[in-house]
């Protein structure tokens, strides 16, 4: 599975910027390339187990697929799995400590296709959306970033 590794550091805490990673139920307001986001599990909390649908736009189309949690340890990282188009996705959120204040938010993600069919695209094609890909998940961090910053801000004021 060839992977994709993205990360930024945040003017916040680990536990400000696990805060937001985890809050579900914000997701369509952190996160600008979501659109929607519905849950399919009857929980409230977000742990292993945990599963959405998740509606966004990404290379200027709007997909949708359903996420669960499949590991995790708290307070540093989870990972997700969805499967669409003869493909598995696993994604994984992760955050620690920064050189300096605050601390580093990062994402690995990575496909394994199955199907002759879906291993020739994801040799030909999709390598061509690599770059687009980096570019959309450095946007989502960005967006984690800017709303554990303001939100440490808030609890700092407090």
């Amino acid at each position: 599975m060839r992977e994709l590794y993205v990360s930024r550091d945040v003017g916040a805490s680990a536990d400000a910027v696990w805060n937001i990673i985890t809050d579900l139920d914000k997701f369509e307001a952190t996160i600008s390339a979501i659109e929607k986001v519905e849950r399919l599990d009857d929980g409230t909390s977000f742990d292993v187990g945990t599963a959405w649908r998740e509606t966004r736009t990404l290379f200027r189309r709007t997909a949708t697929e359903d996420m669960r949690v499949t590991e995790m340890v708290p307070g540093r990282s989870y990972v997700t799995i969805a499967e669409s188009h003869g493909a598995v996705y696993r994604s994984e959120m992760a955050v620690g400590a920064a050189d300096g204040d605050g601390s580093r938010v990062s994402m690995t993600f990575g496909a394994e296709t199955h199907g002759k069919l879906a291993k020739i695209l994801s040799a030909t094609v999709g390598r061509l959306f690599e770059r687009a890909t980096r570019k959309a998940f450095q946007a989502d961090l960005a967006d984690i970033a800017a709303a554990a910053e303001a939100e440490q801000h808030r609890s700092d004021s407090r």
